[in-house]
């Protein structure tokens, strides 16, 4: 595994910067097409992927390797990220999926060919509650 550090330019730590700057770290080091595997914030139980008992400080990194990841750039001392090249990946194109939220605010994705285009709340046998694992789609 390749490993980078970088630093931040500029006062603004958030992820939104983080993410850019390694996603730079990366093509600069020939990635041509790099997606991020996983990423940690030092001191912040928030990972991603999040697991129920996985260790906050180790399980992003075992996540990120394990599933293709090829570089590691650290931002900062604050963040982390794993990530690999999908150059050469076949990719799906647009995805029939949409996010509705129901009347009590809770957001769901939805599989647009079952629910229709025209719905505006989330049904059960279309949609699923936005918890973590699926992906919003905004």
């Amino acid at each position: 595994m390749n490993k980078f550090h970088t630093e931040f330019r500029g006062p603004n730590t958030s992820f939104q910067v983080a993410r850019s700057m390694a996603l730079g770290v990366a093509m600069d080091h020939q990635m041509r097409d790099p997606t991020i595997m996983s990423w940690h914030r030092q001191g912040d139980p928030d990972t991603s992927p999040a697991f129920d008992g996985g260790a906050p400080d180790a399980w992003w990194e075992k996540y990120g390797t394990g599933n293709g990841g090829r570089m590691q750039v650290d931002v900062g001392d604050e963040y982390g990220f794993i990530l690999m090249d999908a150059r050469g990946f076949e990719t799906v194109g647009r995805t029939p999926l949409r996010n509705l939220s129901d009347s009590h605010g809770n957001d769901y994705l939805c599989l647009t060919p079952l629910i229709g285009k025209s719905a505006t709340l989330p049904s059960m046998s279309a949609c699923t509650l936005l918890d973590g694992w699926a992906a919003d789609q905004n």
